[in-house]
């Protein structure tokens, strides 16, 4: 089964950062992967839609702590002034790496945005809370996790696969703490029970039933 890159980190936070870079408001764009050599293949499809080069840092990615600190550390070395990551994976939709990155590099972060500009050293984020959108302007260097609507999928043509084969791929050692959870176990989800139907002039039942049978999820 072959991978992919997680599509909120691809079509929106790569390519977004790609269109930034079109319009000459970014100087590089660059890749940051925690993960064992067999990912290597997925990262370069991210240099066939366009990215300037990459770095694998070589470790398995035990939870979100651990990939939000090795990718921390790494770009707090390379003075980056904007980090975009996806709103969430596709395999735990923890949607928690984002807000760690800024929590080690101690950076300004806007979750959920659906719309970035950049002029000059600030940045113009709309983003998604309840009910609307809110629009927050701040100061580079920050940290942003995309969702739907910040960019538009793109397909790698021809020219960015050959161009893929010779990007430079970084690979560095992990470094700093441990994980800070472990996975003890998975269980399928028991789902829904069968309704059951009172009427309304039998409530002693319905009092009986919330006593014996009722759950607080």
């Amino acid at each position: 089964m072959p991978f992919v890159i997680n599509p909120y980190d691809e079509w929106y936070a790569l390519v977004r950062a790609l269109e930034l870079k079109e319009a000459n408001l970014a100087e590089k764009v660059t890749l940051i992967h925690v993960g064992l050599a067999d990912s290597e293949a997925t990262i370069r499809k991210g240099f066939a839609l366009g990215a300037d080069d990459a770095v694998r840092i070589d470790a398995e990615s035990p939870d979100a702590y651990f990939v939000a600190e090795q990718i921390g550390t790494y770009a707090k070395s390379n003075g980056y002034d904007l980090i975009l990551v996806g709103k969430e994976t596709i395999n735990y939709n923890g949607s928690s790496v984002g807000a760690m990155v800024a929590g080690v590099l101690d950076l300004p972060f806007v979750s959920l945005a659906t719309k970035l500009d950049v002029a000059g050293n600030k940045a113009t984020v709309e983003h998604e809370i309840d009910g609307g959108t809110q629009v927050v302007e701040c100061e580079l260097p920050m940290v942003i996790s995309c969702a739907k609507g910040m960019a538009e999928q793109r397909i790698p043509n021809m020219r960015g696969i050959m161009a893929a084969r010779t990007k430079p791929l970084q690979v560095i050692p992990a470094t700093g703490n441990a994980a800070l959870t472990s996975i003890k176990s998975y269980a399928v989800n028991p789902g829904r029970t069968t309704c059951k139907m009172i009427t309304e002039d039998n409530l002693d039942e319905l009092v009986h039933l919330l006593h014996t049978e009722a759950k607080v999820i």
